[in-house]
C-alpha cells in the first residue's frame, strides 16, 4: 500500500514539474552587457562567425566547413571576423542564447543571423550564399568581374 501512495505520488510530482517546465521555457537571460557585446561584435564586420578554433586551427569539422565554404569566396580581411568561442564560455552559452540557435557554428551577414553549418552548407550549394554575400557588397557581383579571356 505504502509503495502505491509513494508511486502515485511520484507521479504526480513528475507530472507537475513537466508541465511546469514546458509552460516556462528555461533561459539563462543573457546580461544586458553581453548582449551589448555580441551586437557590436556583428555589427563591425560584414561577415562575422563564431566557432570552434579558428580559420587556421578549426576545432570542430563544422567549423571547420563553414571556414571553408566562406573561404571559396575570397571575402576580404577587412569584411570578415571570426570568435573562438571555446576560449570563453560566457561567449559560447551566450551567443546561443542571443540568437536562438543551439549550436556553433553561427554565421552572421550584415549582423543578420544565417545559421549553423548545416545552412550555410545548403545555402553554398544552391547558390543562396552567394547571392547573399553579393547583395551586401561582402564579394562582387558575378556580373561586376573582369572577364577573363584567353
Amino acid at each position: 500500500m505504502f509503495q502505491s501512495v509513494l508511486r502515485s505520488s511520484l507521479s504526480l510530482h513528475r507530472s507537475a514539474i513537466s508541465s511546469s517546465l514546458s509552460s516556462k521555457p528555461f533561459r539563462r537571460f543573457l546580461s544586458q552587457e553581453s548582449r551589448v557585446k555580441i551586437q557590436a561584435a556583428i555589427s563591425e564586420y560584414p561577415v562575422v562567425v563564431f566557432m570552434k578554433g579558428n580559420p587556421e586551427q578549426p576545432m570542430c569539422g563544422f567549423s571547420r566547413g563553414v571556414v571553408k565554404i566562406l573561404s571559396a569566396f575570397d571575402i576580404p580581411p577587412e569584411k570578415f571576423k571570426t570568435y573562438d568561442v571555446l576560449g570563453d564560455p560566457e561567449l559560447r552559452s551566450g551567443i546561443k542564447e542571443f540568437s536562438e540557435w543551439p549550436t556553433i557554428p553561427q554565421l552572421y551577414v550584415n549582423g543578420e543571423f544565417v545559421g549553423g553549418s548545416d545552412i550555410t552548407m545548403s545555402m553554398f550549394q544552391n547558390g543562396e550564399l552567394e547571392t547573399l554575400l553579393e547583395q551586401h557588397g561582402v564579394i562582387p557581383k558575378a556580373s561586376e568581374l573582369p572577364s577573363q579571356s584567353s
